[in-house]
């Protein structure tokens, strides 16, 4: 049997599940604020996953995901802990904004410090409350607002094979390989050898079906994969290539956006993506793809000014072949009971 762990000074003993309220910085107004966590400790030795959304609080997608998650059948039995926080960023969930009250960005903020910003003391108490007791950690992401993300793993790969491993358990067609950002969770996990999986999919302040369905099933087959969890029967096997390279694809003029390329879809060099009109419509501009890949990301805003990024690209040289492993996930996905 498993020691004990105590979070925010509250004990969970082996083969129970509790909620906790980590406390954070009040509110302005002197109302208290508190980081909702809930941890399943099993009753046997195994890895402490954590699973934590909203750290950008528009980000909604993962706040359902972690409701599914903890309904699931199977997480009553796990080896080893799960801690679940659906919502990080308290304070930019309430005010449906990215940022916090002082317009930091938190997944900027990290490791953070207890005498400094807001968004610092918050970092530094989601890390030496949580983090530093994880043995791996599974952040959940969207795109921005008005921006589509393809469901999708994105990680530091190089020289970690663990990592890959938990990737491809994830179970997404498509995986990317992104250095870390100064000031990420990501980076500051790392440094504390801790593997971390950022799931990006959906649109800010929007649930995704599919999304939040594939992000149920990703965590699930991590739990898996680090065998905290049985696995009943065998999840198809997509056969996942990495993308170590991304490309946007920005418009070239302002006016009326029309995409004519789903999401997944695969491109070639020159392709038609969409296109950019004026008002009345004397005017059209053509958007093109500059790579050969599959589009990950693309806006939803009809209205851009030139400049602004319409369509991200991943590059693949087996574009087409993964298109239609992403038409066949989403398909199963799709045709699931809730």
């Amino acid at each position: 049997m498993q020691p004990p762990i105590t979070i925010a000074g509250t004990t969970i003993q082996p083969g129970t599940r509790k909620s906790i309220e980590l406390p954070i910085p009040s509110f302005y107004t002197h109302t208290a604020s508190s980081m909702p966590v809930h941890v399943i400790h099993g009753r046997n030795p195994g890895p402490c996953l954590l699973v934590c959304a909203a750290i950008h609080g528009d980000e909604i997608n993962g706040v359902e995901i972690i409701r599914r998650l903890l309904k699931h059948k199977t997480i009553n039995n796990i080896k080893g802990t799960l801690i679940a926080i659906p919502v990080v960023n308290i304070f930019g969930f309430v005010s449906q904004s990215r940022y916090l009250p002082d317009r930091r960005d938190l997944n900027r903020s990290f490791p953070g410090s207890k005498k400094g910003s807001m968004a610092a003391r918050l970092a530094n108490i989601l890390i030496e409350e949580i983090v530093d007791k994880c043995s791996h950690v599974i952040d959940l992401h969207t795109g921005a607002t008005g921006k589509d993300n393809l469901p999708q793993i994105r990680a530091f790969l190089e020289e970690d094979e663990e990592i890959e491993k938990l990737a491809r358990a994830f179970g997404v067609p498509v995986i990317i390989h992104t250095d870390l950002r100064d000031g990420s969770l990501r980076e500051a996990a790392k440094k504390r050898n801790i593997p971390v999986l950022l799931y990006e999919a959906g649109e800010a302040l929007r649930f995704d079906e599919v999304a939040i369905r594939a992000g149920v099933r990703g965590v699930l087959g991590v739990m898996s994969c680090l065998e905290m969890r049985k696995q009943k029967t065998r999840k198809k096997n997509y056969n996942a290539v990495i993308s170590r390279e991304t490309s946007w694809i920005r418009a070239h003029d302002s006016g009326i956006f029309r995409s004519i390329v789903p999401l997944g879809a695969s491109v070639e060099k020159g392709d038609l993506l969409g296109y950019i009109n004026d008002p009345l419509g004397e005017i059209e501009t053509k958007v093109t793809s500059s790579v050969f890949g599959i589009v990950i990301g693309k806006t939803n805003m009809p209205l851009v000014h030139e400049g602004d990024a319409t369509f991200h690209i991943a590059r693949y040289q087996e574009a087409e072949e993964i298109s239609g492993y992403i038409e066949t996930y989403n398909e199963e996905l799709g045709s699931l009971n809730g």
